[in-house]
């Protein structure tokens, strides 16, 4: 999955304050991989959680945060990302960034997460 990722897309020239980080939050469940999908405030279409890295934080610290509040999850967050993409960040979107991507596993929802009426997660798992 790595080779495939890292020829996604060529990254875009991010400046140091809107870098950002998501989680890609995911489980093993009955021998098989589920990812958990989230809906984007704005849109209210299906993404891992993400956001903008905060200053006191890595990316990855920052990545775990935003799973634990727009998702309610916790778990192990790898500190090596999978991959990037690019994401558009701004009030009208148009401000293109890369957003690093690193694997979570998540362990079950807490109760309430901070962004619960904003936010609906989603579990997604492979089928055959």
């Amino acid at each position: 999955m790595r080779d495939f990722l890292k020829n996604w897309s060529h990254k875009v020239e991010t400046p140091d304050g809107l870098r950002q980080a998501g989680a890609l939050p995911y489980a093993v469940v009955e021998g098989r991989m589920a990812f958990l999908l989230i809906t984007s405030r704005r849109t209210g279409r299906w993404i891992f959680p993400k956001g903008m890295i905060e200053p006191d934080m890595t990316a990855w610290e920052s990545a775990a945060l935003e799973a634990a509040e727009e998702a309610g999850v916790t778990g192990d967050i790898s500190q090596e990302p999978i991959g990037s993409y690019r994401a558009s960040v701004g009030l009208d979107g148009g401000t293109p960034v890369d957003a690093q991507l690193y694997p979570h596993q998540f362990t079950p929802q807490l109760e309430e997460s901070r962004e619960k009426d904003q936010n609906r997660p989603h579990q997604a798992t492979r089928h055959e």
